[in-house]
């Protein structure tokens, strides 16, 4: 039996305390510490703006996870309840031409899945 579509995807208006720690955890992967403390202090103070769930996709050449992924459910769930879901976290990494998405990518695959031209509030630097 087919899930029922959610009718509306709701958003944060900011982005949650915890998700800075998860983005400079990810970071810390890809950059050196001073780098990625410079990042995290961007990304708190950079406003709040929109692109749609299928652009994300594109400039961070990422895979879609489907909804059998524990994390997407977990987030399409909350969408399904009405749950609001807090912005993405997004650095653009020039050098390579692409978007990494810090934090987030979970709740962009949940959203994708729903409506692919959703705009997702994001803080980009």
């Amino acid at each position: 039996m087919a899930k029922a579509k959610p009718k509306k995807i709701t958003w944060l208006s900011e982005s949650e305390t915890h998700d800075y720690p998860a983005a400079e955890s990810y970071l810390s992967l890809l950059f050196n510490e001073e780098q990625v403390v410079k990042m995290i202090v961007k990304l708190r103070r950079s406003p709040v703006v929109h692109f749609k769930a299928k652009d994300i996709f594109r400039a961070s050449q990422l895979s879609l996870l489907g909804v059998s992924n524990s994390h997407v459910e977990k987030d399409w769930e909350k969408i399904r309840k009405g749950q609001s879901l807090s912005p993405l976290l997004l650095v653009r990494n020039e050098a390579n031409g692409k978007v990494v998405i810090a934090d987030g990518y979970h709740r962009l695959c949940a959203v994708y899945g729903i409506d692919e031209d959703a705009l997702i509030p994001c803080k980009i630097i």
